[in-house]
C-alpha cells in the first residue's frame, strides 16, 4: 500500500495540434451557404427557406439581388425557357488594358456569357420574349454585346409577334467600351420603337439597382413599367446630384416607392406576385387584339 502511495503519476503529453484535431473532429460543423444574413434587418435566414420565399427576407421583406438563372426559375413554366445568342462573344474594340482578362475571369466565376440573358419561354402557358440583366456580370454594365443581344431579342419578338419583358439591373454603360457602349442606348431604343409600331407589348421590370445609361434609355420606355420594392433607380448618384445642386435630397430619393409617388413607374410588385401580374398583363394584351 505504501508502495502505491509514493508511486509517480504517469502523464500523457498532448500537443496543441492534437487538441485542435480533436476539436475539429468532435465539433459539429455547419456547411457553407446554409445560413444567410439579411443585409437590411440583420436577421439570420435559412438558405432553403429563403429560396422558397423567392429570395425575400421573411422578417423585413428585403428583396435580395438575384441573377438571371433564379429569375428564369421563378418566372417561367417549367422547362419552357430557351436561351438565345449565348455564343455571342464580347470583344475588346478599344484594346482596353486588362479588359479581356477581366471578362474571362468573370465568365469563369459566374458561368455567364455576358451581363444579359435573352430567350423565349412561357408564363402561364403564354409565350413571351425576355431579356434578363444580371448584376453578377460587371454589375450588369451595358456593353456592345448586351445591346446586341437585347436588340436581336426584340427583332425576333417582332417576327414572332410576341410581347417583350426586360428585367433591368445595371450600373450603366461599360466604360471599357467607351462610345460603343453608349451607342447601345440608341440602338435598343430604336428596336423598341419598331416593336411599338407593330403594336406589341413591352413591359419593363426595374430591379435593384437600375442606373446610368440603362435608366436613360430602354428602362423607362416600357408600355408598362413595374419595379421591385425598395429598388434603387436613377441616372446619376444621389450624392453627385446633391453636390451639383447644393441641396439635400429626400431620404427615399431614387427608390422605387419615390418614383411611384411621382408618376415615373406604374406599379411596385413584390417578387412573389410578379409572375401572376405579368401573366395578367400578357393575357389582357393578347385579348385586346
Amino acid at each position: 500500500m505504501l508502495k502505491n502511495l509514493f508511486r509517480k503519476t504517469k502523464y500523457i503529453t498532448v500537443s496543441q495540434k492534437n487538441i485542435e484535431n480533436y476539436k475539429r473532429e468532435n465539433t459539429p460543423t455547419i456547411p457553407d451557404g446554409m445560413w444567410v444574413k439579411c443585409n437590411k434587418c440583420g436577421e439570420i435566414l435559412y438558405q432553403n427557406d429563403l429560396e422558397k420565399n423567392y429570395m425575400v427576407c421573411s422578417v423585413c421583406e428585403n428583396h435580395f439581388r438575384i441573377g438571371a438563372k433564379e429569375r428564369i426559375k421563378y418566372l417561367f413554366d417549367k422547362d419552357t425557357f430557351k436561351e438565345w445568342d449565348y455564343k455571342v462573344k464580347t470583344e475588346n474594340p478599344l484594346e482596353f488594358k486588362g479588359y479581356n482578362e477581366k471578362i474571362e475571369h468573370i465568365k469563369e466565376k459566374t458561368n455567364l456569357s455576358e451581363a444579359v440573358t435573352t430567350g423565349k419561354g412561357k408564363i402561364a402557358g403564354m409565350e413571351v420574349v425576355v431579356c434578363i440583366m444580371d448584376s453578377k456580370f460587371m454589375m450588369g454594365s451595358m456593353g456592345s454585346v448586351v445591346g446586341e443581344k437585347i436588340t436581336r431579342a426584340i427583332e425576333r419578338a417582332i417576327e414572332l409577334k410576341l410581347p417583350v419583358i426586360i428585367f433591368t439591373v445595371s450600373g450603366g454603360a461599360r466604360m471599357q467600351e467607351g462610345i460603343l457602349s453608349l451607342m447601345q442606348m440608341a440602338k435598343v431604343s430604336s428596336a423598341l420603337a419598331k416593336l411599338d409600331e407593330e403594336g406589341l407589348l413591352y413591359v419593363c421590370v426595374l430591379t435593384d439597382p437600375t442606373t446610368g445609361g440603362v435608366t436613360a434609355s430602354f428602362a423607362m420606355l416600357g408600355d408598362i413599367i413595374l419595379a421591385e420594392p425598395d429598388a434603387l433607380i436613377g441616372f446619376a448618384g444621389k450624392r453627385v446630384i446633391e453636390q451639383t445642386i447644393n441641396e439635400k435630397l429626400p431620404e427615399d430619393f431614387q427608390k422605387s416607392e419615390f418614383l411611384l409617388e411621382h408618376g415615373f413607374i406604374d406599379k411596385i410588385v413584390p417578387r412573389s406576385d410578379l409572375r401572376k401580374v405579368l401573366a395578367k398583363l400578357i393575357n389582357m394584351h393578347q385579348n385586346s387584339f
